[in-house]
Protein backbone atom coordinates (compact mmCIF):
# COMPACT_ATOMS: atom_id res chain seq x y z
CA UNK A 1 0.00 0.00 0.00
CA UNK A 2 2.82 2.41 1.08
CA UNK A 3 4.23 1.69 -2.48
CA UNK A 4 1.35 2.54 -4.04
CA UNK A 5 0.88 5.74 -2.51
CA UNK A 6 4.86 6.71 -3.39
CA UNK A 7 3.91 5.36 -7.08
CA UNK A 8 1.58 8.40 -7.01
CA UNK A 9 -1.12 6.24 -8.65
CA UNK A 10 -4.10 7.64 -6.17
CA UNK A 11 -3.44 11.23 -6.54
CA UNK A 12 -3.74 10.38 -10.51
CA UNK A 13 -7.08 8.43 -9.54
CA UNK A 14 -8.40 11.12 -6.99
CA UNK A 15 -7.91 13.87 -9.72
CA UNK A 16 -9.67 11.98 -12.49
CA UNK A 17 -12.51 11.42 -9.99
CA UNK A 18 -12.15 15.24 -9.14
CA UNK A 19 -12.59 16.06 -13.14
CA UNK A 20 -15.28 13.27 -13.75
CA UNK A 21 -17.92 15.02 -10.42
CA UNK A 22 -16.92 18.16 -12.27
CA UNK A 23 -18.12 16.97 -15.21
CA UNK A 24 -20.88 15.56 -14.20
CA UNK A 25 -22.24 18.27 -12.09
CA UNK A 26 -21.77 20.49 -15.09
CA UNK A 27 -23.95 18.45 -17.19
CA UNK A 28 -26.48 18.06 -14.21
CA UNK A 29 -26.81 21.93 -14.33
CA UNK A 30 -26.49 22.71 -18.07
CA UNK A 31 -29.83 19.36 -18.12
CA UNK A 32 -30.92 21.23 -15.72
CA UNK A 33 -31.18 24.61 -17.15
CA UNK A 34 -32.35 23.22 -21.03
CA UNK A 35 -35.07 21.26 -19.52
CA UNK A 36 -36.67 23.15 -17.75
CA UNK A 37 -35.87 26.53 -20.03
CA UNK A 38 -37.01 24.88 -23.28
CA UNK A 39 -40.25 23.64 -21.93
CA UNK A 40 -41.49 26.84 -21.05
CA UNK A 41 -42.36 27.07 -25.10
CA UNK A 42 -44.36 24.09 -24.76
CA UNK A 43 -48.06 24.68 -24.76
CA UNK A 44 -49.60 22.88 -21.89
CA UNK A 45 -53.54 21.19 -21.82
CA UNK A 46 -55.79 23.53 -19.84
CA UNK A 47 -58.21 21.86 -17.63
CA UNK A 48 -61.28 22.98 -16.69
CA UNK A 49 -62.47 21.59 -13.01
CA UNK A 50 -64.60 21.70 -10.32
CA UNK A 51 -62.60 23.07 -7.51
CA UNK A 52 -63.95 22.85 -3.14
CA UNK A 53 -62.58 26.32 -1.04
CA UNK A 54 -61.40 25.93 2.44
CA UNK A 55 -65.05 27.60 2.89
CA UNK A 56 -67.00 24.90 1.55
CA UNK A 57 -67.52 26.88 -1.86
CA UNK A 58 -67.55 25.48 -5.21
CA UNK A 59 -66.22 26.86 -8.03
CA UNK A 60 -64.95 26.40 -11.42
CA UNK A 61 -61.45 26.53 -11.86
CA UNK A 62 -59.58 27.33 -15.51
CA UNK A 63 -56.31 27.10 -15.79
CA UNK A 64 -52.96 24.82 -16.67
CA UNK A 65 -50.85 23.20 -14.63
CA UNK A 66 -47.51 25.27 -13.85
CA UNK A 67 -45.55 23.48 -11.77
CA UNK A 68 -46.24 20.54 -8.83
CA UNK A 69 -44.75 19.82 -5.28
CA UNK A 70 -44.75 17.81 -2.12
CA UNK A 71 -45.75 19.88 0.73
CA UNK A 72 -45.78 17.83 4.22
CA UNK A 73 -49.52 17.10 5.62
CA UNK A 74 -48.72 18.49 8.98
CA UNK A 75 -47.97 21.84 7.35
CA UNK A 76 -51.45 21.55 5.29
CA UNK A 77 -53.36 20.89 8.70
CA UNK A 78 -51.78 24.14 10.09
CA UNK A 79 -53.36 26.46 7.77
CA UNK A 80 -56.55 24.89 8.69
CA UNK A 81 -57.12 22.27 5.86
CA UNK A 82 -59.05 19.28 6.49
CA UNK A 83 -57.16 16.41 4.44
CA UNK A 84 -58.28 13.00 3.63
CA UNK A 85 -56.25 10.05 4.61
CA UNK A 86 -53.44 10.07 6.89
CA UNK A 87 -50.18 10.40 3.97
CA UNK A 88 -47.16 12.06 5.08
CA UNK A 89 -47.47 14.47 2.20
CA UNK A 90 -49.63 15.77 -0.48
CA UNK A 91 -48.70 16.56 -4.59
CA UNK A 92 -49.87 20.38 -4.38
CA UNK A 93 -50.41 22.34 -7.91
CA UNK A 94 -49.70 25.63 -9.23
CA UNK A 95 -52.20 26.44 -11.83
CA UNK A 96 -51.80 29.65 -13.94
CA UNK A 97 -55.15 30.59 -13.97
CA UNK A 98 -54.26 33.76 -15.86
CA UNK A 99 -57.08 36.88 -16.40
CA UNK A 100 -55.69 38.81 -13.68
CA UNK A 101 -57.25 42.02 -14.75
CA UNK A 102 -60.83 40.18 -13.74
CA UNK A 103 -59.49 38.01 -11.31
CA UNK A 104 -56.50 39.60 -9.28
CA UNK A 105 -53.87 36.92 -9.58
CA UNK A 106 -52.12 34.82 -12.29
CA UNK A 107 -51.57 31.95 -10.30
CA UNK A 108 -53.24 29.63 -7.71
CA UNK A 109 -52.51 26.56 -5.60
CA UNK A 110 -54.57 24.04 -5.51
CA UNK A 111 -54.75 20.73 -3.85
CA UNK A 112 -55.55 17.36 -6.56
CA UNK A 113 -58.28 15.76 -3.63
CA UNK A 114 -60.47 18.67 -4.21
CA UNK A 115 -60.53 18.54 -7.62
CA UNK A 116 -63.50 17.14 -9.32
CA UNK A 117 -64.74 16.67 -12.95
CA UNK A 118 -61.37 17.45 -14.31
CA UNK A 119 -61.93 17.62 -18.19
CA UNK A 120 -59.68 19.13 -20.91
CA UNK A 121 -62.58 20.59 -22.97
CA UNK A 122 -61.21 20.83 -26.80
CA UNK A 123 -62.91 24.86 -27.36
CA UNK A 124 -60.94 26.27 -23.79
CA UNK A 125 -58.97 29.45 -25.37
CA UNK A 126 -55.58 30.66 -24.70
CA UNK A 127 -55.05 34.26 -25.78
CA UNK A 128 -51.80 36.23 -25.33
CA UNK A 129 -52.32 39.62 -24.53
CA UNK A 130 -49.70 42.80 -24.46
CA UNK A 131 -51.32 43.38 -20.59
CA UNK A 132 -52.50 41.66 -18.09
CA UNK A 133 -50.88 38.00 -18.87
CA UNK A 134 -53.13 35.71 -20.62
CA UNK A 135 -56.57 34.72 -21.29
CA UNK A 136 -58.31 31.95 -20.33
CA UNK A 137 -61.60 31.12 -21.37
CA UNK A 138 -64.22 29.96 -24.14
CA UNK A 139 -64.89 32.37 -27.26
CA UNK A 140 -68.06 33.77 -27.86
CA UNK A 141 -68.80 36.28 -30.12
CA UNK A 142 -65.95 39.03 -32.57
CA UNK A 143 -67.40 42.10 -32.81
CA UNK A 144 -66.50 45.39 -35.20
CA UNK A 145 -66.38 48.82 -33.73
CA UNK A 146 -69.34 46.99 -31.66
CA UNK A 147 -71.00 44.85 -33.42
CA UNK A 148 -71.55 41.52 -33.60
CA UNK A 149 -69.79 40.10 -36.80
CA UNK A 150 -69.64 36.20 -35.91
CA UNK A 151 -70.13 33.81 -32.80
CA UNK A 152 -70.39 30.40 -32.39
CA UNK A 153 -67.83 28.17 -34.57
CA UNK A 154 -67.50 30.72 -37.33
CA UNK A 155 -66.11 33.15 -34.83
CA UNK A 156 -63.18 31.05 -34.57
CA UNK A 157 -62.22 31.55 -38.22
CA UNK A 158 -63.48 35.48 -37.91
CA UNK A 159 -60.87 35.77 -35.26
CA UNK A 160 -57.62 34.61 -37.04
CA UNK A 161 -58.38 36.54 -39.81
CA UNK A 162 -59.15 40.30 -38.35
CA UNK A 163 -56.01 38.82 -35.58
CA UNK A 164 -53.76 38.66 -38.75
CA UNK A 165 -55.16 42.28 -39.93
CA UNK A 166 -54.32 43.64 -36.03
CA UNK A 167 -51.12 42.51 -36.15
CA UNK A 168 -49.89 44.19 -39.44
CA UNK A 169 -51.77 47.27 -38.19
CA UNK A 170 -49.42 46.88 -35.39
CA UNK A 171 -46.45 46.89 -37.22
CA UNK A 172 -47.07 49.24 -39.32
CA UNK A 173 -47.97 51.67 -36.40
CA UNK A 174 -45.00 50.35 -35.09
CA UNK A 175 -42.83 51.40 -37.91
CA UNK A 176 -43.93 54.93 -37.77
CA UNK A 177 -43.13 55.77 -34.16
CA UNK A 178 -40.28 53.97 -33.53
CA UNK A 179 -38.29 54.05 -36.83
CA UNK A 180 -39.92 56.86 -38.63
CA UNK A 181 -41.05 59.57 -35.70
CA UNK A 182 -37.78 58.30 -33.89
CA UNK A 183 -35.33 59.04 -36.42
CA UNK A 184 -37.14 62.67 -36.81
CA UNK A 185 -37.24 63.32 -33.33
CA UNK A 186 -33.16 62.03 -33.27
CA UNK A 187 -32.75 65.03 -36.03
CA UNK A 188 -34.70 67.67 -34.53
CA UNK A 189 -32.67 67.05 -31.38
CA UNK A 190 -29.37 67.14 -33.56
CA UNK A 191 -30.53 70.22 -34.41
CA UNK A 192 -31.53 71.92 -31.57
CA UNK A 193 -27.85 71.25 -30.16
CA UNK A 194 -26.52 72.91 -32.89
CA UNK A 195 -28.17 75.97 -32.56
CA UNK A 196 -27.28 75.44 -28.68
CA UNK A 197 -23.39 75.43 -29.71
CA UNK A 198 -24.22 78.91 -31.98
CA UNK A 199 -25.60 80.61 -28.77
CA UNK A 200 -22.49 79.44 -26.88
CA UNK A 201 -20.10 80.16 -29.03
CA UNK A 202 -21.83 83.85 -29.66
CA UNK A 203 -21.88 82.75 -33.51
CA UNK A 204 -24.63 84.97 -34.65
CA UNK A 205 -23.67 83.68 -38.85
CA UNK A 206 -27.77 84.41 -40.15
CA UNK A 207 -26.39 81.93 -42.70
CA UNK A 208 -26.47 78.96 -40.02
CA UNK A 209 -29.15 80.03 -38.55
CA UNK A 210 -31.69 80.19 -41.16
CA UNK A 211 -30.20 76.89 -42.91
CA UNK A 212 -31.03 75.37 -39.15
CA UNK A 213 -34.46 77.05 -39.03
CA UNK A 214 -35.27 75.46 -42.79
CA UNK A 215 -34.34 72.11 -41.36
CA UNK A 216 -36.32 72.25 -38.83
CA UNK A 217 -39.67 73.45 -41.12
CA UNK A 218 -38.77 70.30 -42.85
CA UNK A 219 -38.59 67.98 -40.30
CA UNK A 220 -41.80 69.18 -38.86
CA UNK A 221 -43.91 69.01 -41.66
CA UNK A 222 -42.45 65.66 -42.24
CA UNK A 223 -43.06 64.96 -38.49
CA UNK A 224 -46.76 66.23 -39.28
CA UNK A 225 -47.41 63.64 -42.01
CA UNK A 226 -46.63 60.77 -39.88
CA UNK A 227 -48.55 61.86 -37.01
CA UNK A 228 -51.67 62.15 -39.54
CA UNK A 229 -50.99 58.78 -41.16
CA UNK A 230 -50.36 57.02 -37.40
CA UNK A 231 -53.74 58.72 -36.42
CA UNK A 232 -55.32 57.13 -39.32
CA UNK A 233 -54.39 53.87 -38.21
CA UNK A 234 -55.29 54.35 -34.79
CA UNK A 235 -59.45 53.82 -35.87
CA UNK A 236 -58.53 50.79 -37.57
CA UNK A 237 -56.49 49.32 -35.34
CA UNK A 238 -58.92 49.65 -32.55
CA UNK A 239 -61.70 48.45 -34.31
CA UNK A 240 -62.12 44.67 -33.66
CA UNK A 241 -62.76 42.99 -30.38
CA UNK A 242 -63.83 39.33 -29.29
CA UNK A 243 -65.91 38.67 -26.18
CA UNK A 244 -64.77 35.83 -23.92
CA UNK A 245 -66.32 33.59 -21.05
CA UNK A 246 -63.62 33.49 -17.57
CA UNK A 247 -63.80 31.04 -15.17
CA UNK A 248 -66.16 32.62 -13.02
CA UNK A 249 -68.74 32.89 -15.53
CA UNK A 250 -68.53 36.49 -16.33
CA UNK A 251 -68.04 37.74 -20.30
CA UNK A 252 -65.52 40.10 -20.65
CA UNK A 253 -64.29 42.36 -24.07
CA UNK A 254 -60.92 42.17 -25.61
CA UNK A 255 -59.83 44.81 -28.09
CA UNK A 256 -57.71 42.56 -30.67
CA UNK A 257 -55.10 45.59 -30.54
CA UNK A 258 -54.04 44.01 -26.94
CA UNK A 259 -53.96 40.15 -28.37
CA UNK A 260 -50.33 38.83 -29.62
CA UNK A 261 -51.73 35.24 -30.72
CA UNK A 262 -54.77 32.88 -29.47
CA UNK A 263 -54.78 29.03 -29.77
CA UNK A 264 -56.65 25.82 -28.38
CA UNK A 265 -53.94 23.55 -26.89
CA UNK A 266 -56.51 20.88 -26.07
CA UNK A 267 -57.34 20.82 -29.45
CA UNK A 268 -54.00 20.82 -30.39
CA UNK A 269 -51.92 17.31 -32.27
CA UNK A 270 -48.27 16.64 -32.00
CA UNK A 271 -47.80 19.09 -35.25
CA UNK A 272 -49.45 21.74 -34.27
CA UNK A 273 -48.08 21.79 -31.31
CA UNK A 274 -44.23 22.00 -32.58
CA UNK A 275 -45.14 24.60 -34.70
CA UNK A 276 -46.30 26.38 -31.83
CA UNK A 277 -43.12 25.80 -30.00
CA UNK A 278 -40.95 27.26 -32.63
CA UNK A 279 -43.55 30.19 -32.97
CA UNK A 280 -42.61 30.89 -29.59
CA UNK A 281 -39.04 30.29 -29.55
CA UNK A 282 -38.49 32.87 -32.11
CA UNK A 283 -40.81 35.18 -30.71
CA UNK A 284 -38.27 34.92 -27.55
CA UNK A 285 -35.14 35.21 -29.77
CA UNK A 286 -36.29 37.83 -31.93
CA UNK A 287 -38.77 40.51 -30.03
CA UNK A 288 -38.93 43.11 -27.43
CA UNK A 289 -40.08 42.25 -24.02
CA UNK A 290 -43.35 43.21 -22.29
CA UNK A 291 -45.16 42.55 -19.21
CA UNK A 292 -42.54 44.09 -16.98
CA UNK A 293 -40.41 41.45 -18.56
CA UNK A 294 -41.90 38.49 -17.88
CA UNK A 295 -43.45 38.04 -21.65
CA UNK A 296 -42.28 38.18 -25.44
CA UNK A 297 -38.39 38.55 -26.17
CA UNK A 298 -35.09 39.25 -25.01
CA UNK A 299 -33.89 40.26 -28.43
CA UNK A 300 -32.31 43.86 -27.30
CA UNK A 301 -30.56 41.81 -24.18
CA UNK A 302 -28.83 39.49 -26.56
CA UNK A 303 -27.77 42.05 -28.68
CA UNK A 304 -26.00 44.10 -25.68
CA UNK A 305 -24.33 41.89 -24.64
CA UNK A 306 -22.84 40.13 -27.88
CA UNK A 307 -22.03 44.17 -29.10
CA UNK A 308 -20.48 45.04 -25.36
CA UNK A 309 -18.46 41.58 -25.70
CA UNK A 310 -17.23 42.04 -28.85
CA UNK A 311 -16.02 46.03 -27.95
CA UNK A 312 -14.62 44.84 -24.65
CA UNK A 313 -12.28 42.22 -27.34
CA UNK A 314 -11.36 45.32 -29.30
CA UNK A 315 -10.29 47.26 -26.15
CA UNK A 316 -8.20 44.54 -24.14
CA UNK A 317 -6.70 42.70 -27.25
CA UNK A 318 -4.44 45.28 -28.07
CA UNK A 319 -3.76 46.49 -24.49
CA UNK A 320 -3.04 42.86 -23.36
CA UNK A 321 -0.97 41.96 -25.81
CA UNK A 322 1.30 45.57 -25.95
CA UNK A 323 1.57 45.20 -21.95
CA UNK A 324 2.59 41.50 -22.40
CA UNK A 325 5.02 42.38 -25.46
CA UNK A 326 6.81 44.87 -23.03
CA UNK A 327 7.27 42.79 -20.27
CA UNK A 328 8.44 39.72 -21.85
CA UNK A 329 10.48 41.37 -24.73
CA UNK A 330 11.73 45.14 -23.77
CA UNK A 331 11.67 45.40 -19.89
CA UNK A 332 14.95 44.98 -18.46
CA UNK A 333 14.01 42.25 -15.79
CA UNK A 334 13.90 42.81 -12.09
CA UNK A 335 12.30 44.10 -9.10
CA UNK A 336 10.47 46.04 -10.79
CA UNK A 337 9.04 43.89 -13.57
CA UNK A 338 8.38 40.94 -10.82
CA UNK A 339 6.48 43.32 -9.03
CA UNK A 340 4.07 44.61 -12.12
CA UNK A 341 3.42 40.97 -12.51
CA UNK A 342 2.70 40.28 -8.83
CA UNK A 343 0.51 43.34 -9.44
CA UNK A 344 -0.84 42.12 -12.52
CA UNK A 345 -1.86 38.55 -10.66
CA UNK A 346 -3.45 40.30 -7.94
CA UNK A 347 -5.97 42.47 -10.19
CA UNK A 348 -6.86 38.97 -11.38
CA UNK A 349 -8.43 37.91 -7.73
CA UNK A 350 -10.15 41.68 -7.25
CA UNK A 351 -14.01 41.41 -7.11
CA UNK A 352 -16.02 42.37 -10.05
CA UNK A 353 -17.89 45.20 -7.79
CA UNK A 354 -14.73 46.85 -7.50
CA UNK A 355 -14.06 47.41 -10.92
CA UNK A 356 -17.43 48.24 -11.25
CA UNK A 357 -17.24 51.49 -8.41
CA UNK A 358 -13.68 52.42 -10.49
CA UNK A 359 -15.34 52.56 -13.17
CA UNK A 360 -18.41 54.65 -11.99
CA UNK A 361 -16.24 57.22 -10.31
CA UNK A 362 -12.89 57.37 -13.09
CA UNK A 363 -14.74 56.56 -16.51
CA UNK A 364 -18.09 58.05 -15.92
CA UNK A 365 -18.03 60.79 -13.39
CA UNK A 366 -14.39 62.08 -13.89
CA UNK A 367 -13.69 61.50 -17.98
CA UNK A 368 -16.90 61.20 -18.92
CA UNK A 369 -17.72 64.09 -17.12
CA UNK A 370 -15.32 66.22 -18.77
CA UNK A 371 -15.51 64.62 -22.32
CA UNK A 372 -18.99 66.64 -21.58
CA UNK A 373 -17.28 69.33 -20.46
CA UNK A 374 -14.77 69.88 -23.71
CA UNK A 375 -17.17 68.17 -26.24
CA UNK A 376 -20.57 68.57 -25.56
CA UNK A 377 -20.98 71.89 -23.35
CA UNK A 378 -24.37 72.36 -25.83
CA UNK A 379 -26.07 69.25 -24.58
CA UNK A 380 -25.82 70.64 -20.51
CA UNK A 381 -26.58 69.87 -17.95
CA UNK A 382 -28.22 66.31 -19.40
CA UNK A 383 -24.64 63.95 -19.70
CA UNK A 384 -23.96 62.72 -22.63
CA UNK A 385 -20.69 60.33 -21.84
CA UNK A 386 -20.72 61.80 -18.10
CA UNK A 387 -23.57 58.85 -17.31
CA UNK A 388 -23.41 55.00 -17.49
CA UNK A 389 -23.07 53.38 -21.11
CA UNK A 390 -22.00 50.97 -23.05
CA UNK A 391 -18.46 52.11 -23.86
CA UNK A 392 -17.72 53.00 -20.13
CA UNK A 393 -19.53 49.37 -19.51
CA UNK A 394 -16.46 47.75 -22.33
CA UNK A 395 -14.00 49.71 -20.86
CA UNK A 396 -14.64 48.34 -17.21
CA UNK A 397 -14.57 44.72 -18.70
CA UNK A 398 -11.77 45.15 -20.68
CA UNK A 399 -9.54 46.29 -17.64
CA UNK A 400 -11.09 43.35 -15.47
CA UNK A 401 -9.83 40.75 -17.74
CA UNK A 402 -7.13 42.60 -18.82
CA UNK A 403 -4.63 40.61 -16.61
CA UNK A 404 -5.78 37.35 -18.20
CA UNK A 405 -4.73 38.41 -21.91
CA UNK A 406 -1.39 39.42 -20.51
CA UNK A 407 -0.50 36.05 -18.66
CA UNK A 408 -1.57 34.30 -21.27
CA UNK A 409 0.40 36.42 -23.91
CA UNK A 410 3.62 36.25 -22.11
CA UNK A 411 3.18 32.65 -21.82
CA UNK A 412 2.88 32.28 -26.01
CA UNK A 413 5.72 34.31 -25.97
CA UNK A 414 7.63 32.46 -23.65
CA UNK A 415 7.02 29.31 -25.82
CA UNK A 416 8.26 30.55 -29.12
CA UNK A 417 11.78 28.96 -29.19
CA UNK A 418 14.76 31.12 -29.35
CA UNK A 419 16.90 29.59 -32.09
CA UNK A 420 13.41 31.31 -34.36
CA UNK A 421 14.56 34.60 -32.76
CA UNK A 422 18.12 34.44 -33.52
CA UNK A 423 17.54 33.13 -37.07
CA UNK A 424 15.54 35.98 -38.03
CA UNK A 425 18.28 38.77 -36.30
CA UNK A 426 20.87 36.28 -38.32
CA UNK A 427 18.97 37.12 -41.86
CA UNK A 428 18.99 41.14 -41.34
CA UNK A 429 15.59 41.23 -39.40
CA UNK A 430 15.70 44.07 -36.42
CA UNK A 431 14.12 43.15 -33.11
CA UNK A 432 11.24 44.76 -34.17
CA UNK A 433 10.62 42.87 -37.56
CA UNK A 434 11.39 39.97 -35.55
CA UNK A 435 8.91 40.40 -33.49
CA UNK A 436 5.74 41.68 -35.54
CA UNK A 437 6.76 39.11 -38.54
CA UNK A 438 7.53 35.99 -36.66
CA UNK A 439 7.15 36.09 -32.76
CA UNK A 440 3.56 37.73 -32.68
CA UNK A 441 1.87 34.82 -35.20
CA UNK A 442 3.49 32.31 -33.22
CA UNK A 443 2.44 33.50 -29.66
CA UNK A 444 -1.21 34.23 -31.18
CA UNK A 445 -2.46 30.74 -30.62
CA UNK A 446 -1.97 32.08 -27.49
CA UNK A 447 -3.53 35.45 -27.69
CA UNK A 448 -7.01 33.28 -28.70
CA UNK A 449 -6.54 31.87 -25.51
CA UNK A 450 -6.19 34.42 -23.44
CA UNK A 451 -9.20 35.91 -25.19
CA UNK A 452 -11.23 33.46 -24.79
CA UNK A 453 -10.76 32.93 -21.19
CA UNK A 454 -11.95 37.44 -21.31
CA UNK A 455 -14.98 36.35 -23.16
CA UNK A 456 -15.96 33.71 -20.66
CA UNK A 457 -16.10 35.91 -17.79
CA UNK A 458 -16.82 39.24 -19.22
CA UNK A 459 -20.14 37.76 -20.75
CA UNK A 460 -20.91 36.60 -17.79
CA UNK A 461 -20.53 39.23 -15.57
CA UNK A 462 -23.37 41.43 -14.13
CA UNK A 463 -21.99 43.17 -11.21
CA UNK A 464 -19.83 46.17 -12.35
CA UNK A 465 -22.28 46.23 -15.41
CA UNK A 466 -25.51 47.38 -12.74
CA UNK A 467 -22.84 50.39 -11.84
CA UNK A 468 -21.79 51.42 -15.79
CA UNK A 469 -23.67 51.11 -18.22
CA UNK A 470 -26.67 48.08 -17.96
CA UNK A 471 -30.56 48.79 -17.67
CA UNK A 472 -33.86 46.80 -17.03
CA UNK A 473 -35.08 48.49 -20.54
CA UNK A 474 -33.41 50.36 -23.12
CA UNK A 475 -36.21 51.85 -25.45
CA UNK A 476 -32.89 52.22 -28.22
CA UNK A 477 -30.26 50.01 -28.98
CA UNK A 478 -26.72 51.11 -29.66
CA UNK A 479 -26.58 50.61 -33.30
CA UNK A 480 -29.35 52.08 -35.19
CA UNK A 481 -29.70 54.15 -38.47
CA UNK A 482 -29.31 57.07 -36.91
CA UNK A 483 -25.89 59.06 -37.78
CA UNK A 484 -23.45 58.41 -36.15
CA UNK A 485 -24.63 54.70 -36.48
CA UNK A 486 -22.55 53.74 -33.30
CA UNK A 487 -24.11 55.27 -30.04
CA UNK A 488 -21.66 53.93 -27.28
CA UNK A 489 -23.20 56.79 -24.54
CA UNK A 490 -26.19 54.39 -24.42
CA UNK A 491 -27.40 52.35 -21.57
CA UNK A 492 -27.90 48.94 -23.04
CA UNK A 493 -29.53 45.58 -21.89
CA UNK A 494 -27.40 42.70 -20.78
CA UNK A 495 -28.54 39.11 -20.45
CA UNK A 496 -26.78 38.41 -17.14
CA UNK A 497 -28.46 41.46 -15.70
CA UNK A 498 -32.01 39.98 -17.47
CA UNK A 499 -31.59 36.68 -15.63
CA UNK A 500 -31.50 39.19 -12.25
CA UNK A 501 -33.99 41.62 -12.77
CA UNK A 502 -36.77 38.65 -14.19
CA UNK A 503 -35.89 36.55 -11.25
CA UNK A 504 -35.46 38.87 -7.96
CA UNK A 505 -37.09 41.81 -9.03
CA UNK A 506 -39.81 41.14 -10.94
CA UNK A 507 -43.52 41.48 -9.99
CA UNK A 508 -44.81 38.25 -10.83
CA UNK A 509 -42.16 35.95 -9.81
CA UNK A 510 -44.32 32.50 -10.54
CA UNK A 511 -44.44 34.19 -14.24
CA UNK A 512 -41.30 35.00 -14.60
CA UNK A 513 -39.68 31.67 -12.95
CA UNK A 514 -39.65 29.52 -15.97
CA UNK A 515 -38.36 33.04 -18.11
CA UNK A 516 -34.82 32.39 -16.07
CA UNK A 517 -34.28 29.10 -17.18
CA UNK A 518 -34.81 30.36 -20.65
CA UNK A 519 -32.70 33.14 -20.43
CA UNK A 520 -30.00 31.56 -18.48
CA UNK A 521 -29.76 28.90 -21.46
CA UNK A 522 -29.51 31.44 -23.91
CA UNK A 523 -26.51 33.38 -21.77
CA UNK A 524 -24.86 29.79 -21.84
CA UNK A 525 -25.44 29.41 -25.47
CA UNK A 526 -24.23 32.37 -26.73
CA UNK A 527 -21.15 31.91 -24.31
CA UNK A 528 -20.24 28.79 -25.87
CA UNK A 529 -21.05 30.61 -29.54
CA UNK A 530 -18.93 33.38 -29.06
CA UNK A 531 -15.63 30.52 -27.33
CA UNK A 532 -16.52 28.30 -30.18
CA UNK A 533 -15.69 31.00 -32.70
CA UNK A 534 -12.69 32.12 -30.90
CA UNK A 535 -11.43 28.30 -30.23
CA UNK A 536 -11.81 28.14 -34.26
CA UNK A 537 -9.97 31.03 -35.17
CA UNK A 538 -7.49 30.00 -32.55
CA UNK A 539 -6.62 26.52 -34.00
CA UNK A 540 -6.10 28.04 -37.44
CA UNK A 541 -3.65 30.08 -36.13
CA UNK A 542 -1.96 27.25 -34.69
CA UNK A 543 -1.80 24.54 -37.84
CA UNK A 544 -0.41 27.35 -39.76
CA UNK A 545 2.19 28.29 -37.47
CA UNK A 546 2.92 24.83 -36.54
CA UNK A 547 5.48 23.84 -39.07
CA UNK A 548 7.21 26.64 -38.01
CA UNK A 549 7.47 25.55 -34.38
CA UNK A 550 8.65 22.43 -35.50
Amino acid sequence: MIKWFRSGSPWVWLSAAAVSISILLVVTLLGLITARGLVFFWPKDVLQAEYQDLAGNNYRLIGEIQDTEEVPAARLRESGIELPGNEYSYTRYLIKTGNRDALGMDFRLVLPDFLTNIEHPPELMVVERREWGNLYGYLKEVKENGQVVAEGEAAVTELRKRLKRALELHGRIKHIEKDLIGAINYKLEQLRLEERRLELDNNDDPAKRAAITAQRAELQIEYEALQRQRNELFPQFNRDSFSAEIMDGRIIEVPLSKVVRFYFPNAMGVGGKISHYFSKLWEFVSDEPREANTEGGIFPAIFGTVMMVLLMSVLVTPAGVVAAVYLREYAKQGFVVRLIRIAVNNLAGVPSIVYGVFGLGFFVYFLGGNIDALFYPEAQPTPTFGTPGILWSSITLALLTLPVVIVATEEGLARVPRSIREGSLALGATKAETLWRTVLPMASPAMMTGLILAVARAAGEVAPLMLVGVVKLAPSLPLDGNAPYLHLDRKFMHLGFHIYDVGFQSPNVEAARPLVYATALLLVVVIIVLNLAAISIRNRLREKYRSLES
